[in-house]
């Protein structure tokens, strides 16, 4: 099969730079591809490993041993007088829903079956040993295959301990991942471990798109004919690495560039050491790319903008990013160093011609809003002549009326029905508090959700608590013991044991999984009066926070005016959340029915797609329904009985009616005033919360 060139991939400037700079030096630590879907992020990783030059390995080892330096500990070695073989490097692609034994290896159940022996069955990590190991959708991976992947990209060495097997063997390859950011980010702490990114965006440009098609359906109409007409370009592109390679180990890096390197990182504020060595590293790789003896600024500028934005990102709300200005300032403080001299003898030889190099564009601009947890400006007295719900609702005037800041937005349709008199239906966007790290709260029982870091559950990672009969992931020790009452009626006779199919048992484990909580949040007027809005967006984005940290989904449900919407869809996506949360407008009547309907509808929806995943339920409200009625409010509450719930009440004044707790009584759920929350805010609620 004919892979798509690497050359003739049209622009994607910084990915192809960041991909050829880890091909001539992979101890730089591999590419995190970030990029909206339909990019060519999987096209063209898979073309890089066509660039990369043969390798000599023993031949029959499978954990690719270099004959000229076997490695002493090799499970299959020694190595002595062995015979190699050259063969391309190779390209191991790890999918999303792979196994732990499936990544590292584990013990060989056929040989220890019916041989009676302990061997190791050698995993991708050892597949792809002095190659590229890609990971597709790498933010989709389990926590527990990212940290036993990177542990092994840092150390160059797998280290297997189970059933009975240990094994350690040489595991050194380019890491290449990529991920879609709307899907859900990677860990602070798992960014750090790769080495560059590069973020990827479709060209606006009409002619620039065109092109792109242009050649995507000159491929599909002919591979073999569109790989021969770009396998010039491709074979310059592997001499030039193959020659990088070469000069690599003669590139000097002086005091002054290093001191330039370490006080851009410094200036930056980026945690830790690993930045400054991948900064040193790249910018050696790519003077000896360009064929220069020395790094020059130019060298370190290029390792900044490819190994600092996603070392930025301290927090989850922050989009990775580089401030560019910045950068020039500090690399014009620092840059007085010579490098107009050549150190290595005989440079000025002639160079045999090569293909241009890509020239990096800046990293595209994530278009998001800051948060922000300043306080803002005082909002105006109440009036206490206003109702923002309206007359004759039966309920205590509330405190306050939302009065419009300047270019806010109006509900023109509400103001034509009459309601624009009362003010009513001015709508305002209320700041959100400062998030906060919320405390762990759980959902009692065991699932058997999604793999997250939350509730127990029964998932296929994890503590072995078990067996039952299965054929996902063989139990040895529950197979031997399913077997061994059975071996003289089935006539054994030799060593090995005589299994069934139903003998097989397969590991019960208990680890986390993640839930999904949703907020359905009262957005009228009278929440924006008293200025709950603030709390409650600052309680959503704290548990955002968590539920990046914790693998867990988080939506929003608002209510106000006439209906409710699905402000916040169920997401992992923390940016997402944060934009959405920040943007929330106030103000209008009460519709607590619809909310309560909306709510449902969403759980419903989430079920269907994520049938395992328990939910729970925060509504915040004072119970009252200045749309429709409180009876279809409990009538609609009973489509949610189903679900874990806590009801906030937020009704104030001297004279309190009580609906929230009808409501919570309805629902079967906790209920808390919001004057009784602790100083924590609205999350302490939810952390505090047991479900039954």
């Amino acid at each position: 099969m004919n892979t798509y060139p690497f050359s003739a991939v049209a622009g994607l400037e910084d990915l192809k730079l960041a991909l050829l700079i880890n091909a001539v030096s992979p101890s730089v630590g591999g590419v995190l591809v970030r990029g909206e879907k339909g990019t060519a992020k999987s096209t063209i990783v898979r073309a890089l490993a066509g660039l990369l030059p043969a390798i000599s390995a023993v031949a029959g080892c499978r954990f690719s041993c270099d004959p000229d330096a076997p490695d002493p500990e090799c499970p299959d070695g020694p190595h002595d007088d062995a015979e190699r073989q050259e063969r391309p490097a190779r390209l191991v692609e790890l999918p999303v829903g792979a196994s732990e034994d499936r990544l590292v290896g584990s013990l060989d159940i056929e040989r220890a079956l019916t041989e009676g022996v302990r061997a190791y069955q050698p995993g991708l990590l050892a597949a792809a040993h002095r190659g590229v190991l890609y990971v597709d959708e790498v933010n989709l991976l389990h926590d527990h295959l990212v940290d036993l992947l990177l542990d092994a990209a840092a150390m160059g060495q797998s280290y297997v301990e189970r059933e009975g097997v240990s094994v350690r063997h040489a595991s050194r390859f380019l890491l290449v991942g990529t991920m879609n950011p709307e899907e859900g980010e990677l860990r602070p702490q798992l960014l750090d471990r790769f080495g560059l990114t590069a973020e990827v965006a479709a060209t606006r440009d009409p002619d620039e798109r065109a092109e792109v098609v242009r050649r995507r359906l000159a491929y599909e109409a002919d591979p073999a004919g569109f790989t021969a007409d770009w396998a010039r370009a491709d074979a310059e592109l592997a001499w030039h690495i193959r020659a990088a390679r070469d000069r690599l180990p003669e590139v000097v890096l002086s005091d002054g560039a290093l001191r330039q390197i370490t006080a851009v990182c410094a200036e930056f504020e980026v945690d830790g050491l690993r930045a400054d060595l991948v900064m040193a590293r790249a910018a050696i790789a790519l003077a000896a790319w360009h064929d220069r003896g020395a790094v020059t600024p130019a060298d370190v500028r290029l390792a900044a903008r490819l190994a600092l934005p996603h070392r930025r990102r301290r927090d989850p709300f922050d989009a990775p990013g580089l401030d560019e200005d910045r950068l020039d300032d500090v690399l014009d403080r620092t840059g007085d160093y010579d490098t107009e001299e050549d150190p290595r003898p005989g440079s000025s030889r002639p160079k045999p011609p090569s293909p241009p190099v890509p020239e990096p564009r800046p990293p595209a601009e994530e278009d998001g809003s800051e948060i922000t947890t300043e306080d803002p400006e005082p909002e105006p007295e109440p009036d206490p002549d206003t109702d923002p719900d309206g007359p004759g609702s039966g309920t205590p005037l509330p405190d306050a009326v939302d009065l419009p800041a300047e270019g806010a937005l109006v509900d023109i349709g509400q103001a034509l029905s009459g309601n624009a008199a009362s003010g009513a239906d001015r709508l305002k966007t209320s700041p959100a508090d400062a998030a906060y790290r919320p405390r762990l709260f759980v959902v009692p029982g065991i699932g058997e959700g999604a793999p997250g870091r939350r509730s127990r559950s029964r998932t296929p990672y994890g503590r072995t608590t078990g067996a039952r009969p299965g054929f996902r992931t063989v139990h040895l020790a529950g197979t031997l013991f399913a077997a061994a009452p059975h071996q003289r009626s089935r006539g054994r006779s030799g060593p090995g044991l005589v299994i069934r199919a139903d003998d097989i048992r397969e590991p019960v484990r208990e680890g986390r999984e993640g839930n999904l909580v949703l907020f359905v949040v009262d957005a009228s007027g009278s929440m924006a009066a008293r200025r709950r809005m603030r709390a409650v967006k600052g309680a959503v984005l704290s548990l955002l926070l968590d539920a990046y940290q914790r693998r867990d989904k988080v939506g929003l449900v608002t209510f106000r005016g006439r209906d409710a919407e699905t402000a916040l869809p169920p997401t992992s996506s923390v940016e997402a959340g944060a934009r959405r949360l920040e943007d929330l407008p106030t103000g209008g009547r009460t519709p607590l029915a619809a909310g309560l309907l909306r709510a449902a509808g969403v759980l419903r929806a989430e079920h269907l797609r994520d049938p395992a995943r328990r939910p729970l339920v925060v509504i915040v409200t004072d119970g009252r329904a200045t749309h429709g009625s409180v009876d279809d409010a409990l009538r609609a509450a009973a489509l949610l009985r189903d679900a874990a719930s806590v009801v906030v009440d937020c009704e104030s004044g001297p004279v309190r009616l009580g609906l929230a707790a009808r409501l919570a009584e309805r629902l079967g759920a906790e209920l808390v005033r919001l004057e009784d929350l602790p100083a924590d805010g609205l999350a302490g609620v939810v952390r505090d919360r047991r479900v039954a």
